[in-house]
Order: C-alpha cells, then structure tokens, then sequence
C-alpha cells in the first residue's frame, strides 16, 4: 500500500475558525455559496498551518520563513527555507520558493505528499452575526460586529507516503522538477541533515531518499499532530476543540480516495450522513486495493445515533476486524505507534503490480 486515504469531520460549535476578508467594521467568516445558500467552511491552507503549529507545539522544528519581493497590494512572497530534508513540514507539506529576479536564483517547488480538501459545511447555514462594543474608559465606544456559526465541516485528505523524505530529480528535460532539488544540493543536505541518505529510483527518476528511520518519523509526526489537533481563529470569543470528531482512513495501493460518500452530508441539506452500506460497496469495488483494518475515529457522544446504525450496519466486518472504531486521539497514536515501531514499511515503498 503506497497511500492513506481519508475523510475527516471538523465539529464547529458557535464558532468563527476561518476568516475571510472584513466587511467594515464586520469580520465575515469564510462561506461557500450553493444554490443560494451559504456552507460555511475552513480553508486547506488554514487547516495546514494548524497542523504545522501542532507539530511544533510537539517539539518538531519548523522550517523558517521570509517575505520576499515588493510591498502590500503588489507583487508579494513568501517562502520556506525550502529544504525538505532538515524540515519535516516542508517534506510533508510541500513549498514553491520564487526568489527576486535580483537574487538570480531559480524558483524551486515540491508538490505536498499531505493533500486535503476545503472543510465544507455538510449542510446549509444561518450565519449568527454578533453586535459588539469596546466602551471600557473611552468616552467614545468602538463598535464592531462578526459572524459565527454551528456546523460539521467535512473533508478529503490524501498521504502519499512513498514520497515522503524523497526527492527526484530533475532530468535534462527538467521532468522531476515537482520533488525539487538537484543532485548536488541533495546530497550536500542530506550529508549535513542526515546520515545515510540514499540514492534511487522513483517513479521513473533519480531520487534521493531519507532512511527508512526518518521517514517513518515523519508519518508519526502528522499523525501525532492531528490527534492532539489545536488552532482556529477567534479563541478568545470563540474557543473551540478541534481535535476531529470523526474521521475514518484506509490503506490504498493507489491514489484513489474510497471514502468521499461514506461521510457527507445530506441531499435534502439535513446534515451528517456516515453510511456503512456505502463504505461496504466501495471496499468491494476496490477489493485487491485496500489493506484491512479501515480505521475509524469516531468521539464519544458526537452523533451516536449515526454511530449506532454504522456499527449496526458494518457489524459483520467490525467482528472480523476489517474495520476497527475507535476514539480518534487512541486510533491515530495506535497507528503512529505501529508505524514508528516499523510494522507498515511495506507502504513506504510503492506496489509493484
């Protein structure tokens, strides 16, 4: 198996968690218009970084950043260190470094092996819009306004985890460019980052591969990350957990996700539906393709009576531990656990047909 396939449900509870561009003196949470309706949702991008502060939160060394180019409102970056062989986040969640034409230096990119989706309401929405005043000793008060709401926000996401800690590179025709990294700055990295890197192939190109150590490291890490997972904007009006409350993740041979209408939301716009029945279906479609057990990570009290008539449904397949439900938090550590301790390194490499 070369991929972990997964859908993952973020519980909003009056809360404001991404923001989008104020209006006035109001902040407007972002929303996704649909059908003349509004699905409230939480960015990839916004999501990510809560995963990279968690990680740090964790003790792993995040990859320093700089703004480079012109002023606000013009043409603007910013940019990692780039060097995915010393930072973890900027292996897992990729990077596109364009330098000033100044600098002379190229732009170099690699391609995240951690995809996600939009975190998108699975039903529609009333935003609340809440009126406030800062009138402590002023003689003048400052009013202000902003928008929050209560909603499940559902989305796909996708580990490539062969490419994680390794990096091809480009050949005369500059296919490969997507991982980055030349030879030479390969190997001088990984000679100063990490001892024993390697050189192979992958996918078709020549690559540089981190031990099997590191990388398996690095997997924990994420792992690690989104059972403990903190972040969103708003904490002090709007505090909220954001570990996930459910989430449910499979093994893949391929870059197939099985999973996007086990969890979804409603046709009628009614909310939350998780379907064993179509869980069911897709492992039959894919059979050969997928590695038991498919995990679930589902929280006590959240949904129970979904929760029940899953369990019901896939009662046959969780007897014979095809599936496995189970706390989140205790679900991914388990897994991170097992994959630190080398028991999944047949995934670290791709299937060969």
């Amino acid at each position: 198996m070369t991929y972990l396939a997964g859908k993952l449900v973020l519980a909003i509870e009056a809360g404001a968690p991404n923001n989008g561009r104020s209006d006035g003196t109001t902040a407007r949470v972002k929303k996704a218009r649909i059908h003349g309706r509004d699905y409230p949702y939480v960015s990839a991008q916004a999501f990510r970084r809560w995963l990279r502060d968690t990680m740090t939160a964790a003790g792993s060394v995040p990859s320093p950043t700089e703004r480079v180019g012109k002023a606000q409102q013009k043409a603007q970056k910013a940019t990692t260190a780039a060097n995915p062989i010393e930072y973890a986040d900027d292996d897992l969640f990729g990077y596109l470094k364009a330098t000033a034409k100044s600098d002379d230096a190229s732009t170099t990119v690699r391609d995240t092996a951690f995809m996600v989706g939009t975190f998108l309401s699975v039903e529609p929405v009333r935003l609340t819009e809440d009126f406030g005043v800062m009138s402590r000793n002023i003689p003048e008060p400052v009013l202000h306004a902003h928008e929050f709401y209560t909603a499940d926000l559902a989305a796909p996401f996708l580990l490539d985890l062969p490419r994680i800690g390794t990096f091809t590179l480009p050949d005369r025709n500059g296919a490969g460019r997507p991982n980055y990294l030349t030879e030479k700055e390969a190997m001088s990295l990984a000679a100063a980052a990490q001892a024993g890197a390697a050189s192979v192939r992958f996918r078709g190109h020549g690559a540089v591969r981190l031990p099997l150590a590191e990388r398996r490291q690095r997997v924990a890490l994420l792992l690690e990350a989104l059972a403990e997972l903190a972040g969103g904007a708003k904490k002090a009006l709007h505090y909220g957990d954001r570990l996930p409350a459910l989430f449910a993740l499979v093994p893949m041979a391929g870059g197939v996700n099985p999973l996007g209408f086990v969890i979804d939301g409603a046709d009628d716009g009614t909310g939350l539906r998780v379907r064993g029945d179509v869980l069911r279906r897709e492992l039959q479609a894919w059979e050969g393709e997928w590695e038991a057990p498919v995990l679930v990570g589902w929280r006590p009290g959240f949904r129970d009576p979904l929760r029940k008539q899953f369990e019901d449904d896939l009662a046959e397949e969780i007897d014979t531990g095809k599936v496995v439900v189970g706390h989140p938090r205790t679900v991914l550590l388990e897994l991170a656990g097992r994959i630190r301790g080398g028991e999944h390194d047949t995934w670290f490499d791709d299937r060969t047909r």
